[in-house]
């Protein structure tokens, strides 16, 4: 029987490696790349037809990166609404650059 190991996408590791950066040292290019590559390495098994590994890989990276692009956003959103309300307080109750 001759039967060759399959081979693990490098894309699908950059995505996995890459997606752990976006959480840990590189917030924005870690996630962003996490993202770009873990799509390219899910379309590469693909048209491997079967004879190239790293799904999961790829799809872990993938999760992680999309993770760190919405916690950012509704970090973001949430730091808004709260300085943005109380402003508003503030201003209702006549006290706005009296402090």
């Amino acid at each position: 029987m001759n039967t060759t190991p399959r081979q693990t996408s490098a894309l699908a590791i950059t995505s996995l490696v890459t997606g752990v950066l976006g959480w840990t040292f590189l917030p924005l290019l870690g996630s962003l790349l996490a993202i770009i590559t873990g799509h390219m390495a899910r379309a590469e098994i693909r048209r491997a037809a079967g004879q190239m590994d790293g799904d999961g890989l790829a799809i872990a990276g993938l999760v992680l990166g999309w993770a760190t692009v919405v916690v950012t956003v509704l970090t973001i959103l949430a730091f808004i609404l709260f300085f943005g309300g109380l402003a508003a307080l503030l201003a209702l109750l006549g006290a706005s650059g009296n402090l």
